[in-house]
């Protein structure tokens, strides 16, 4: 779990990144973790066995992504402004560092994967695609892959032998087997029913049989890859295998979205899974030899993610609403990177099913607990689309609520955690669907006294973003200010200055190209309704953000200035993601601030609430 903060003698307040620590194949009590340094995300290493940790990397805009490999070498991400870089690793104990594979390109990461024997395979997206390069530390890399399709690196099979590649899970190339000479070995589609791949088996051991009636004989000696598949409204478990193809398992079923991962251990046949359903998370082992699905207990809330370790332990990051995500253990036994936080406790929560056409929609409500209702209210709108709100911690809601406000975090349609049908439900438009729900989850607030009438904002990040600046244009008088940080402003923009991945994504939600179905770009694009804006706005932007470019923001700040519509502005030297907690600092300053002007309430704060205990 990384904790980031800004630099200071003395830190009064946190944003936290949830990051497990990746354990040693050999030994799981030594670990590699991202962590906090002065306020950036940066690589260190513990032994849980002697206490001693030490700090990896010092980069100045912060590291994120690591991993382990079976002797011991750390890997990490050596990443520049725009997020283009390649892998570099240290020994454990330290010493120089080195670039991990010879010859492979500079570009973005699309998959690091090791296996047991020492061979690793790299991903790498540049503008010229993707590439997937084999070999082994220190030595050079092999391409065994080029396209421009999209695509990620998703596993490495333990003998080295069979490399998977997902592609988009609706695609015709959902998941691709290919071997180190670059030879296909099998396509799965995903057409008819979406599918992707979690990973390869930690070792090549027999097939369990798929059903306890099947009279198939185990084939001993190779890989397994475990696989996801959408069907009839559920989430199925499945493996495929060279001898089998996809089989998947009739026992292993979820109503709502669901990943897993294989527990690490020589022959294991166990299987982790996570279920996200309805803002909550729930945990389960499914035992592959013996068809059997077991419930793990774990607290109300939500789990941000879950690994099973060498030794069986499972690690899992935990939070609700009020309660700051920590790194815990099924053994109890301590992980690295642990907050110093103890937050007091800073409102009531419940939630809030709203009716609409497809279904209630949820709504996680957050309101003061040191004032009476009614409230100035902000909808706090999350991204995505394919994501959702949670039961977890927020810093802005504790900081919005802790200045006087009720907060909502609606679930929209599209959301994730509520089953495929809601993912899909787009009935009204891309954008003006989500905007409905928005609207909806608003008036049900109102009529039941938590908002206040004349005093209801909105604030999103990235598609909440977008969403914040639509629901602005389409809906003007519904809204009395609005902060929208790193958004999706011009459609058309955006996609031809966006990467392959992403207008893929763009391609299928909108049905085509800008230049195959205009139309539907047009009618979905805050910039269509800009001048229709009535209320104070707040557009941060990012510099370096390569999801939601800044060349889409200039084209709708034209279209603000052209129509005389009074806005503030607030540009970040950062990307997308952005690893430096001062950056997080400053957006939720400058929001406090903003609405404090177009939401007052007795007691608004320009800075984040003190936090007086640490541990």
């Amino acid at each position: 779990m990384t904790p980031a903060a800004p630099k200071a003698a003395t830190r009064a307040y946190g944003v936290y990144r949830p990051v497990l620590p990746v354990t040693s194949p050999r030994h799981p009590d030594r670990m590699v973790y991202t962590g906090d340094a002065d306020g950036r995300c940066e690589i260190f290493t513990w032994d849980r066995s002697s206490g001693v940790g030490r700090q990896v990397t010092d980069r100045p805009h912060g590291t994120l992504l690591c991993a382990i490999d079976g002797e011991e070498a750390v890997w990490w991400f050596d990443e520049d402004r725009d997020g283009s870089g390649c892998w570099r690793t240290q020994a454990f104990n330290g010493g120089p560092d080195h670039p991990a594979l010879a010859g492979v390109p500079q570009g973005r990461p699309a998959g690091l994967a090791l296996a047991a024997g020492g061979t690793v395979a790299v991903g790498v997206r540049n503008p010229e695609g993707l590439s997937v390069h084999l070999g082994r530390r220190g030595g050079a890399g092999t391409p065994v892959l080029r396209t421009t399709d999209s695509g990620t690196l998703c596993d490495l099979a333990p003998d080295g032998g069979l490399l998977a590649v997902s592609g988009p899970a609706h695609s015709a190339h959902a998941v691709t087997l290919l071997t180190p000479d670059g030879t296909t070995v099998a396509v799965l589609s995903g057409v008819r029913e979406r599918t992707w791949a979690l990973g390869f088996a930690p070792a090549l051991h027999p097939l369990p049989d798929p059903a306890p009636s099947s009279s198939s004989t185990p084939v001993p000696g190779r890989p397994l890859l475990l696989v996801m598949r959408e069907r009839a409204g559920r989430y199925h478990l499945g493996t495929w295998s060279s001898g089998r193809g996809l089989e998947l398992l009739p026992w292993c079923s979820f109503d709502t979205e669901t990943t897993a991962r294989w527990y690490p251990g020589p022959g294991d046949t166990r299987i982790l899974l996570r279920q996200d359903r309805h803002g909550r998370s729930q945990l389960f082992t499914a035992e592959l030899d013996r068809h059997r699905l077991t419930r793990i207990p774990t607290p109300e809330g939500s789990i941000l993610d879950a690994s099973p370790a060498a030794d069986g332990d499972v690690h899992f990051i935990w939070t609700d609403a009020v309660s700051v995500p920590q790194a815990l253990s099924l053994s109890g036994r301590p992980l690295p990177g642990q907050s110093r936080w103890r937050l007091p406790r800073f409102g009531h929560r419940q939630d809030l099913w709203t009716p609409g056409p497809d279904g209630p929609v949820h709504t996680f409500v957050t309101t003061p607990s040191d004032r009476p209702a009614p409230y100035p209210l902000v909808l706090l709108v999350h991204g995505g689309p394919a994501d959702h709100d949670r039961d977890a911690y927020d810093p802005m809601v504790q900081a919005l609520v802790s200045s006087g406000y009720a907060v909502a975090r609606v679930n929209y349609r599209g959301s994730t955690g509520y089953g495929p049908r809601w993912r899909s439900a787009y009935s009204e438009g891309v954008g003006h669907t989500q905007v409905a729900d928005l609207v909806r989850a608003r008036a049900e607030l109102l009529e039941r006294g938590i908002g206040r009438e004349g005093a209801v904002g909105l604030c999103g990040t990235s598609w909440g973003g977008y969403l914040t600046l639509l629901a602005m244009g389409t809906r003007p008088d519904l809204w009395d200010a609005g902060v929208a940080v790193k958004p999706l402003a011009d459609c058309a923009t955006a996609f031809w200055h966006s990467t392959p991945e992403l207008q893929v994504l763009d391609t299928a939600l909108f049905g085509g190209t800008p230049d195959q179905v205009p139309d539907a770009y047009t009618h979905a694009s805050p910039s269509s309704y800009a001048t229709a804006i009535c209320s104070p706005l707040l557009v941060v932007a990012a510099r370096w953000d390569v999801k939601c470019p800044p060349e889409q923001i200039a084209a709708y700040l034209d279209v603000l200035r052209a129509g005389g519509v009074a806005h503030e502005l607030m540009w970040l030297e950062s990307g997308h993601d952005g690893y430096d907690g001062a950056d997080h600092l400053a957006v939720i300053r400058r929001t406090l601030s903003f609405l404090g002007r177009g939401l007052p309430t007795a007691s608004v704060r320009a800075e984040p609430p003190q936090q007086p205990e640490r541990r």
